[in-house]
């Protein structure tokens, strides 16, 4: 073999090696286009997931406020498209108008109470109906009913009982204690706390089952060892159970707030559009159904709806950036788990 074909030999088992080498390269992935591989796979089954629920949510929850920000912005009777242009004006009437404001210090007053009074006393019933008892699964059912039952037949019933001359002060005059009978609806001075014992007893049973199974995902062995090391029945709840019932209970805490602030149909149904603001137990949904719909100023309606949203929006996330964060951040694996 001639020097020169020794050279083109080499060159070709060069190119074979080379070649050989590439196809090795293709077999085995290089470490970085494997996770690059599986971050992809990870977004997509998010994407498959998550989209069908992000799509609901941006059609029936996103678009809606835009829509009714949009018409904030028009004097608008309902008929018709919207051309009257009034710019910021119903949001600053909405601003300074003093039915609002009371309806907004209604519904903080709501809040704190629904906090108050609904978190103690469904805390006590479940840490009781927590333990071993005689009818306990009737109790419980007895305590949720409420909160199944629909709020126009809550609303009606308990608009007949607390009529002046309704079921209870009927009772009152039958026990021989006429002097306690009240105007329970109307009395401005009352009206408030009725509205509170009726949300109490209609919401009440969701937050003892809430309890009830934040109870029940304690550990048995957390609280036996504490018995045997001495502690009593109320030193156990007061250190162990409640601090680990906080997730819990911050839960509950948060759709309270939500939902106090949203409250519309018991307090529509009971007092209806105008004794509600005299007697004091007007709400931002109220008012934005009494002066937008009912008044036939449909712009100014969808302004009030803008507002309501936002200022849920911001006590969502306030809640959500100082309350809630240290709950969330355990559960977020940042996908290093890899």
């Amino acid at each position: 073999m001639t020097p020169t074909n020794d050279s083109v030999v080499q060159t070709q088992v060069a190119k074979a090696e080379s070649a050989q080498g590439g196809g090795d390269a293709v077999a085995s992935p290089s470490p970085a286009r494997g996770h690059a591989r599986r971050r992809w796979a990870l977004r997509t089954e998010i994407a498959f997931l998550a989209g069908p629920a992000l799509l609901v949510f941006l059609t029936f929850v996103i678009l809606p406020v835009i829509i009714a920000a949009y018409y904030g912005f028009f004097s608008w009777s309902g008929y018709g498209p919207a051309t009257d242009f009034v710019g910021l004006r119903n949001y600053v009437v909405i601003l300074q108008d003093e039915a609002f404001q009371a309806a907004l210090r209604h519904n903080a007053i709501i809040v704190v109470l629904s906090l108050v009074i609904q978190g103690p006393i469904a805390l006590g019933l479940a840490l009781l109906l927590n333990r071993k008892m005689r009818f306990q699964s009737g109790l419980r059912v007895l305590i949720f009913a409420p909160y199944v039952i629909s709020e126009v037949v809550v609303g009606t019933g308990w608009s007949l009982i607390l009529a002046s001359n309704g079921a209870l002060n009927g009772l009152l005059d039958k026990l021989g204690l006429a002097g306690l009978q009240q105007d329970w609806l109307s009395n401005p001075s009352l009206a408030i706390w009725t509205l509170m014992a009726i949300i109490t007893w209609k919401y009440i049973g969701f937050a003892v089952i809430l309890f009830l199974a934040g109870l029940q995902g304690i550990p048995e062995e957390i609280l036996e060892a504490a018995a045997i090391d001495g502690a009593s029945y109320w030193q156990i709840q007061r250190r162990i159970t409640l601090p680990l019932m906080g997730p819990t209970l911050r839960i509950w805490a948060f759709l309270s707030i939500i939902g106090s602030l949203q409250l519309f149909d018991l307090v529509y149904i009971v007092w209806g559009q105008y004794v509600a603001e005299t007697a004091g137990t007007s709400t931002m949904a109220t008012y934005m159904v009494s002066s937008g719909r009912n008044a036939g100023s449909y712009g100014y309606g969808n302004a009030v709806a803008v507002v309501i949203f936002l200022i849920s929006l911001a006590v969502a996330l306030l809640y959500q950036r100082f309350v809630l964060r240290r709950d969330t951040e355990g559960a977020v694996t940042g996908g290093n788990d890899n």
